[in-house]
């Protein structure tokens, strides 16, 4: 008898970080009944953006590397659904998993849609109802496309029932992979990450700050007032700078002047465990990022997200997350005054969740 083969399809940092506890739980759960494989699509492909998390999380080494890089959303996705499907096609898995909301995950779910793979999508029903965001273009997809939908959390499994998804056995809440992630490596990264030292940063005495999201990268305005606003806190704002953004930031000719600030610290990407560090350590996070949001809340720290609206609007419902836009007024109260209104819930689970995706998948493709 053959073995079952399981692909996982990643390419950018929050798939590192989600495939890491899948991974382990389809190996554990499927055992020698199964091959467990992945493609990489190479879509972040900076080593503090890749190599760094394989190496941290443990991650096994990808068995496809396609290199796709950069480009447009329809030059990057449609050279990403060309080479999964070559990937595929070679593989011929029993099953292939998606993670998140990148062009990655919609190529990856619309090949495997089109070569009728079962396909299963982790961290499915997110909306964050703004058709202007390319990633909710690629939520939309594909939960539309995928044959089994893996919820982190009760809003998300509403968001898909308002779609009109709600057929048996295609919908299941697990709760968010991230958290299982978060509780395993939280310990590791106090024990081997010393970033809070050799930064010279105080617990609690500094700010941190992530900027990536086209909407404020790429419009001038928004970018040049959340960082003229960061210098105007009078309170230390560590950056760990993405290379998008400094690409823009170059491009409008405003870097000089941040890395010339006192107050705003760029410092290059950094590996998961110092992220997290970072976030456990920090008074405060503003950020653009879905990920972070999260990854805010289960380490309790309060955090200020610089877009309009959010996927994640749990967080926001518990108040332990404000939405700020790019307005700079807006920015400079929260950041002076706000603090949560009560203590968190469990809004993500308790941890579990890539062992109920992984029984799952088991039950579906042995």
């Amino acid at each position: 008898m053959s073995k079952i083969k399981i692909i996982n399809i990643v390419g950018a940092r929050p798939q590192f970080i989600k495939v890491a506890p899948v991974t382990e739980a389809l190996n554990e759960v499927l055992g020698r009944k199964a091959t467990v494989k992945m493609i990489h699509t190479g879509q972040h492909y900076n080593g503090n953006m890749s190599q760094i998390f394989f190496d941290e999380l443990k991650i096994p080494k990808p068995n496809w590397n396609l290199r796709i890089g950069s480009g447009t959303h329809g030059e990057q996705t449609g050279k990403m659904l060309i080479e999964i499907e070559k990937a595929l096609l070679e593989e011929k898995p029993d099953g292939a998993v998606v993670y998140g909301d990148t062009n990655s995950t919609v190529a990856g779910s619309l090949a495997a849609a089109k070569l009728h793979i079962l396909s299963f999508h982790v961290e499915a029903g997110l909306r964050s109802f703004n058709r202007e965001m390319p990633e909710e273009i690629n939520r939309i997809l594909t939960d539309h496309a995928s044959s089994v939908l893996f919820c982190p959390t009760k809003d998300a499994v509403n968001n898909l029932k308002r779609e009109g998804i709600t057929k048996r056995g295609k919908v299941y809440l697990t709760g968010d992979v991230m958290k299982d992630a978060l509780v395993k490596n939280s310990k590791i990264a106090r024990k081997k990450s010393a970033i809070i030292k050799d930064l010279n940063l105080k617990r609690k005495k500094f700010l941190l700050a992530t900027v990536h999201r086209a909407e404020n990268t790429d419009t001038k305005r928004n970018l040049e007032n959340i960082f003229n606003t960061f210098m105007d806190l009078k309170e230390k704002v560590v950056v760990p700078l993405h290379p998008r953004t400094r690409k823009y930031l170059e491009q409008y000719g405003l870097l000089k002047k941040i890395l010339e600030s006192l107050m705003v610290e760029i410092i290059k990407p950094v590996g998961y465990l110092e992220m997290l560090e970072l976030e456990r350590n920090a008074r405060l996070i503003l950020t653009d990022s879905g990920g972070i949001q999260k990854e805010a809340y289960l380490l309790k720290t309060p955090c200020i997200t610089l877009r309009e609206e959010t996927e994640w609007v749990e967080t926001v419902k518990a108040g332990w997350n404000k939405l700020v836009g790019a307005d700079p007024k807006k920015i400079y109260s929260a950041a002076r005054n706000f603090k949560p209104r009560k203590e968190r819930e469990y809004i993500f689970g308790r941890g579990s969740a890539s062992r109920k995706i992984a029984k799952i998948i088991e039950k579906m493709v042995c």
